[in-house]
């Protein structure tokens, strides 16, 4: 129960604005990258991509928690307390003084994040009514939250190349203040329900494992496979991952309720959303890097450079959702990741003196083309079958699996392509005089190893898709189910944006 909703257009615009903060974070931050490790001296990539999976680990660690606990204390609370605590960590990150703060408040922003998207969703979903007053509602969802995506890359590059790096931080603090204050005013409490347990060791359990197992990479990449730390992190990681499967086993209500993984869609799924994003992350890394680094791209032209990618998402994922219903799911999902691959391996051979039009931009698209297939088949594909009481726990699965996925995907990959610059560097040596030359051959053939690597968890993808899938035709979208259906596209819209 809610209470009565005096102006439901405001109380949309609240929420999708604060949903548009937490998906412009995502992709603001990729176009500062290299203006934030010379800053604050981080030192290599294998470092550096912390503040991004930093975020990510947080809020997919904690995505399912923040659900489960915005049900039982209230949606606005929850939605409210999480804005909050993103200002609260936005602002801490613009005054970071060291690697070491900035990572530890990007993870913060991720809670925060983790606290308010599911709580904002599950607000649009009750207070419209289901037909066409949610579809409309969602479609606006949608919109805002791609939208978001695209405008964190130009503005990202604007505040950092124009005003300072530490305003891609800042710039959270009016509008969660906006959204707060607002939103006291016009959206509607919920009435909490009944106090039940709430599985906090499950949530600590698996976002420590997946930490230490992201530690034990960058470490692997910074000191080698064999030394201590490494060791050290990847058995921290194994144990705190089987104490979550055995809490999750013996606990009344889970985090997760392992049973649903006998669904093979949903398995099926659960392992392309994890392995997709962990291609996409990468791809965005190295990308940003590589256009400034060495091709030596402005922050704002690095930012227009990568809007094609959002652009393409947006309009391959509105012409699948329009044919849901007449598009073979399977097809897609095995076809998707391959075509993504493609894009892949065509920036594996980009040179060191690059050209956009003919070098960045063909890859660009295809790779987000391959990308938006799976975004927008996979949710309906897992959702095929499952009951209504279960859509919500398997679209935060698919939303959670992104966020880790890409995570631990782009510390795998950083360890590829540090290991393969710092090989290489030698072999520059003897064919080039200057440190500059050396280093920008090195970094591209390290980029190289990385994307290649990375269009191997797209082939990956698309052989789970061809072996474990077995839904062949797409489900009819009837009344009862169109509207569980547009919310898992709702909540798959911000990710594909990372």
């Amino acid at each position: 129960m809610i209470e009565k909703v005096r102006h439901k257009g405001l109380a949309l615009a609240i929420l999708a604005t604060a949903q548009f903060m937490v998906v412009l974070d995502a992709t603001i931050v990729n176009v500062a990258l290299p203006a934030i490790q010379k800053a604050l001296n981080f030192q290599g990539d294998a470092s550096l991509q912390w503040v991004i999976t930093a975020y990510a680990l947080a809020f997919g660690g904690f995505l399912l928690l923040g659900g489960r606990l915005a049900d039982l204390y209230g949606r606005r609370r929850l939605f409210l307390a999480g804005a909050i605590l993103f200002a609260i960590a936005s602002f801490a990150g613009g005054i970071a003084q060291n690697p070491s703060q900035l990572i530890l408040f990007r993870a913060i922003q991720g809670l925060g994040g983790a606290l308010l998207s599911p709580a904002a969703l599950s607000l649009v979903l009750t207070i419209f009514k289901e037909g066409p007053e949610r579809n409309k509602a969602l479609g606006v969802w949608s919109m805002v939250a791609a939208g978001g995506g695209a405008v964190g890359l130009m503005l990202g590059g604007l505040l950092t190349q124009y005003i300072d790096w530490r305003w891609i931080f800042f710039i959270n603090i009016p509008i969660a203040i906006a959204v707060v204050i607002a939103g006291l005013k016009y959206v509607p409490a919920s009435l909490p329900r009944e106090r039940e347990s709430v599985d906090y060791l499950g949530a600590i359990t698996i976002t420590g494992s997946l930490m230490s197992l992201v530690f034990g990479l960058a470490k692997a990449a910074e000191n080698g496979w064999g030394a201590a730390p490494t060791i050290y992190a990847f058995i921290t990681s194994a144990v705190l991952m089987i104490w979550f499967i055995v809490n999750e086993m013996r606990v009344r209500h889970p985090l997760i309720r392992l049973g649903i993984f006998r669904q093979r869609n949903v398995t099926g799924a659960s392992i392309v959303m994890l392995l997709m994003p962990a291609a996409m992350f990468g791809l965005f890394f190295y990308l940003s890097i590589f256009l400034q680094q060495v091709l030596g791209y402005s922050p704002t032209h690095t930012g227009v450079a990568n809007l094609p990618f959002t652009l393409t998402i947006m309009v391959v994922a509105a012409t699948l959702s329009r044919r849901a219903a007449s598009i073979n799911p399977k097809a897609v999902l095995v076809a998707g990741p391959l075509l993504a691959a493609i894009g892949l391996l065509y920036f594996a051979r980009v040179p060191v003196h690059a050209h956009y039009w003919t070098d960045i931009l063909p890859g660009i698209v295809i790779m987000a083309s391959g990308m938006a297939m799976v975004f927008v088949t996979a949710t309906l594909a897992a959702t095929s079958g499952v009951s209504h009481k279960e859509s919500g726990l398997v679209s935060g699965l698919l939303t959670t699996g992104q966020q880790i996925g890409g995570a631990i995907g782009l510390a795998a990959l950083t360890v590829i392509s540090t290991a393969a610059t710092r090989n290489h560097m030698p072999v520059a040596a003897d064919q080039f005089a200057s440190y500059q030359a050396i280093m920008a051959d090195s970094l591209v053939y390290g980029f190289h190893r990385g994307f290649i690597a990375a269009a191997g968890f797209a082939v990956l993808a698309s052989i789970v898709a061809l072996l474990v899938f077995k839904v062949n035709t797409a489900p009819a979208l009837d009344e009862q189910t169109s509207g569980e259906a547009q919310r898992e596209l709702a909540e798959a819209a911000p990710a594909a944006n990372l």
